[in-house]
Formats: C-alpha cells, sequence, structure tokens
C-alpha cells in the first residue's frame, strides 16, 4: 500500500527511523520499512568478491512496544526472500557487534532516550556500517510511499541467537584489564539496557564490584529519563556515587550506545576529556595514528593527540559523519561531545560500553582516584549546548557576526559556525536539523569567561529574534 509521503519524511529522518508508536508508527508500517529494507540490502550492487546479503540481524530495546514492532520488521524482511536472526534483548552496540560478527545487516528497535511514547529503529549494513538518508534511508522512504513490491520468490526464515555473552566476552579481548586495582563501580542504567549489559560486561572482570542503580528494564523510565546528556538526569548518579563510596560511576542512556562518567567525588567528567583519555591510550597502542573528534569537542582533545603523535581529524556532529570519516581516514578512535565514542576495533561503531572499560583500565592500572587522573585531560571550561527556539536562525547568526566582528579572530563553515574570539575563547553556533532551534557551544579558559561569552551571544540573538512592534 501507499503512504503519504509528508508522514513517512516525519518519521524516516536523516539517520534514523522515529515517532509516535500507534500515532505514526505502527506494525503495518514497520512492516513495510523492513520490506523496504530487505530489498535495499538484497538488490544493491557490492564489490566483486562481495557474498551477496542473505540475511538481516534484529535487536530491541526494553519498550512495550518493540518485541511486537520488531516481529513485524522481520516479517517484512522475510518476505524479502531474506532470513532474520532475531537476537532479542539488546544494546545498540550489542546490534552492532551481532552485524559486525555475523558480517549481515542489522536493524536495532530503539527511541535510545526519547519518552516511552516513542519508538524507531536504527539501521545499518553488513560490519554494521551506517545508513543513513544519503546511504540508503531516502530509498526505502520512497518505496514506503510508493508501496513496497511483492517478492516472487521462497519467503526466508527466522531463528533466534543470544549473542550477549559473546558481546561481552569481545569488548573485554579489546581492552587490556590484568593490571586492574580492585574497583566499586557505581552504574545508573536508567531502567534502559545498561541494566541487561552491565552484568555480562563488568560482572565477567575479577576485581570489579558493580553498585547498580535502576537496572530493571522499564521502558516507561520510571525514576528520570534515559538522557545523560541532561545533568538532571546525573543528580541520582551524583549521589549514588558518594553514599557507596564507589570510585567511579557510569550513567548509560536508554539504549546503553552511549556512555557518561562521574567521578568519586560526584562531579561529572566531560566528554571530551573522556575522548581524551581514550585517544591517548589507543595511540599508545598505535603511534601516529588518526584520532577523528567532532567540531564541538575540546580543543584539549586534538592539543593532546598531536602531543601523543597522532593525526586530529575534525568532523561535522553526528554519526554518519564520524563512522564516514572513521572509514575514510582508517581513524583508530573517534569521539564526540555528546558521549558517543568510536572504535576501529568495532567495526568503527559506536559503543559506551567500550569506552568505559577503557576508563577503568586507566583508573584501576594506578592509584590516583578518577578526579585527579581527569584533570590531566581537562583544560578548558565549558558551557555545554545551549539551545535557543528561534524563528530565523540564519538572521540570528549574522546578527552575532556582525557585532562581534571586531572581536573574531577567525571562523569556518564546517558544520554552523565556528567564530575564535582569540585567547582560548570560541563558540559554535548551528542550527538542528529537526526542530527551529540554535544551538550554542562555548569554550574558554575560565568559567567567568564561558559565562561572559555566552551572556553576550545570548543577548544578541534575543535581541535579534524579538517580535516586530
Amino acid at each position: 500500500m501507499s503512504r503519504p509521503a509528508e508522514a513517512v519524511h516525519a518519521v524516516i529522518k536523516a539517520y534514523d527511523v522515529r515517532g509516535l508508536v500507534g500515532d505514526q508508527i505502527d506494525e503495518a508500517f514497520v512492516r513495510d520499512v523492513g520490506g523496504a529494507f530487505g530489498r535495499l540490502v538484497r538488490d544493491e550492487q557490492r564489490p566483486a568478491g562481495t557474498d551477496p546479503v542473505t540475511r538481516v540481524v534484529i535487536g530491541h530495546d526494553m519498550r512495550a512496544s518493540s518485541p511486537t514492532l520488531s516481529d513485524a520488521f522481520a516479517e517484512g524482511v522475510v518476505a524479502q526472500g531474506l532470513d532474520v536472526v532475531r537476537i532479542g534483548l539488546a544494546s545498540t552496540d550489542q546490534l552492532y557487534f551481532a552485524s559486525g560478527m555475523l558480517n549481515c545487516p542489522g536493524a536495532m528497535f530503539t527511541a535510545s532516550h526519547n519518552p516511552a511514547a516513542y519508538n524507531g529503529i536504527k539501521l545499518c549494513r553488513a560490519a554494521a556500517l551506517p545508513v543513513g538518508r544519503e546511504t540508503g534511508l531516502a530509498v526505502v522512504a520512497q518505496e514506503v510511499i510508493d508501496g513496497v513490491p511483492e517478492y516472487g520468490g521462497t519467503s526466508g526464515t527466522i531463528q533466534d541467537r543470544d549473542v550477549l555473552a559473546e558481546y561481552g566476552e569481545y569488548l573485554r579481548s579489546l581492552v587490556d584489564l590484568a593490571q586492574l586495582r580492585p574497583l566499586r563501580v557505581a552504574v545508573d542504567a536508567g531502567n534502559g539496557m545498561g541494566g541487561h549489559t552491565t552484568p555480562a560486561v563488568l560482572g565477567a572482570i575479577p576485581g570489579i564490584t558493580v553498585l547498580p542503580l535502576y537496572f530493571e528494564l522499564d521502558g516507561t523510565f520510571p525514576n528520570h529519563e534515559a538522557n545523560p546528556l541532561d545533568p538532571a538526569n546525573l543528580v541520582d548518579l551524583q549521589a549514588h556515587v558518594v553514599a557507596t563510596g564507589a570510585d567511579i560511576g557510569l550513567a548509560f542512556d536508554g539504549d546503553a550506545d552511549r556512555c557518561f562518567v562521574v567521578d568519586e567525588l560526584g562531579v561529572p567528567v566531560s566528554p571530551s576529556a573522556v575522548t581524551a583519555l581514550v585517544a591517548a591510550r589507543e595511540l599508545g597502542r598505535e603511534i601516529g595514528g588518526t584520532v577523528i573528534h567532532n567540531l564541538i569537542t575540546s580543543r584539549a582533545v586534538p592539543e593532546l593527540i598531536t602531543e601523543r603523535g597522532g593525526t586530529a581529524v575534525r568532523s561535522r556532529v553526528g554519526h554518519s559523519y564520524i563512522k564516514g570519516l572513521m572509514a575514510e581516514t582508517g581513524a583508530i578512535f573517534g569521539g564526540e561531545h555528546s558521549a558517543h565514542y568510536y572504535f576501529r576495533d568495532f567495526w568503527g561503531a559506536d559503543s559506551g560500553m567500550l569506552a568505559a572499560l577503557h576508563v577503568l583500565a586507566a583508573l584501576g592500572e594506578q592509584q590516583r582516584p578518577l578526579s585527579d587522573l581527569m584533570a590531566d585531560y581537562q583544560r578548558y571550561e565549558a558551557s555545554g549546548e545551549i539551545n535557543f527556539t528561534v524563528a530565523d536562525a540564519p538572521a540570528c547568526v549574522d546578527a552575532v557576526l556582525t557585532t562581534l566582528s571586531s572581536r573574531i579572530q577567525s571562523l569556518d563553515h564546517l558544520d554552523g559556525v565556528t567564530v575564535d574570539l582569540g585567547d582560548g575563547r570560541w563558540f559554535n553556533l548551528r542550527t538542528s536539523n529537526t526542530e527551529p532551534l540554535l544551538r550554542l557551544n562555548v569554550e574558554a579558559r575560565t568559567t567567568e569567561e564561558v559565562d561572559e561569552v555566552v551572556e553576550q551571544v545570548a543577548n544578541l540573538i534575543a535581541a535579534r529574534n524579538e517580535p516586530a512592534p
């Protein structure tokens, strides 16, 4: 059946499929998406010597709608003559592991950190290669709009396979954990998939005592949103770390592909500092390697990469850009301000759990507390991402640049506009791809300088955004 283009494009977005269950996403819709995706990976041309695609691996998170929707997707895939391997409950990086291990395309049913009423699909090709608008999602969307053609051949089959233990073993094989001192590790799973994967990964490491918080799988998120990027959702973990005397705290988002770190004092650690630490460890294994960082990570990241003999490459914000550069450059590692961490040894895909293992290894192989250790990688202060609702984003940006023109040392337009004000002060302004928002990130040497720049830019945006009298 055909579908209205506007309704389809509202759900099949630039990087994934996501919408309100029952309103925008239902079993019939997802069945069509599965059929279109099956046709995409079955029929597209592949390099000579590459095996044809014969199966798709599917995983799902703990949302109430996920099992039913993932089964409908599987029906769409097998109707196109491909087999399906269902791995059941999984984190997104566990699905990437299965895609890499089985060398087949994959689909993960999750809406990540979105509220309980939402669900969605993250798609990848074999070896966890991303599928975005420019690499297949537009084709899938058009087929769903036009109506997915039926397949005249034999339907595929469905089998179940548990890969959780293999996933844990593989992650542990990538990090040297032999020298760990005993560590007490507080983990806030936010009632998401971290409660499923943490015991399988960390529970098998001698000397690590896991102090769980909100490990019960519950897609209604009864305790707090599963979005640790919002400081309000770290408060419980911060208190838990202090109350239990933990050496470190880890917080995962809903599908557990992102990991945030809290030190022993209950203070959040910047994802930029984590990026710098992991980059240093990976460059210790491969001197001269390439490391990707997005343009709003701290400037401490490229500084440290260069100091350690590596090559730093800037990327636009967004996993498809990072993963593309990872493949293009052969980078050993990549990190984003949003706590996505990408590893060449993990098929170039992101894994918050693998990043957590690196932080635990760095902490456990020496005696300093985490707050002292991370001070080596925290050179600047940052505002975090500040969002402004605006009617005319380009006009607001122009007003900011015009007013500050005499102070601007340099600027570039890789992603929005990045403005260097000199003496370690810089900011980035970029528009949202999906909302009428203008996003601001500021960095400087001191908190006072950060606050000063934030206030100046915010006032200029507010003045330009005021309605006409």
